[in-house]
């Protein structure tokens, strides 16, 4: 949640920058080099601590410690191989093994 609202802010920052700059007719490209730079500018010096707590969370994500994301039908679908298992011992779920193609 922390980078997206650190994205939030510089896509905040970025976009009426860019508007200006292409206002003042710099061309589509320099508007865009111009504003990201001073959008870029702008975040590193007045929005400290959100950029650290982006660069916390990013950085939990990435290390291998941090646990899967799972989608509520994947939750559901684990939910429901357990009680399988649970409900009856002599069947196996196999999930390494993929369908072979007919």
């Amino acid at each position: 949640m922390a980078f997206l609202k650190y994205s939030l802010i510089r896509l905040v920052l970025f976009a009426p920058l860019f508007a200006l700059f292409l206002y003042l007719r710099l061309g589509v490209l320099l508007a865009a080099l111009c504003a990201g730079m001073m959008a870029f500018a702008v975040s590193y010096l007045f929005f400290q601590k959100q950029r650290a707590a982006a660069t916390a969370s990013l950085h939990s994500r990435f290390s291998g410690r941090a646990k899967p994301l799972r989608s509520a039908g994947e939750v559901a679908d684990a939910d429901a191989e357990d009680r399988l298992v649970d409900e009856h011992p002599d069947v196996t779920v196999r999930t390494d093994s993929r369908p072979k193609d007919s």
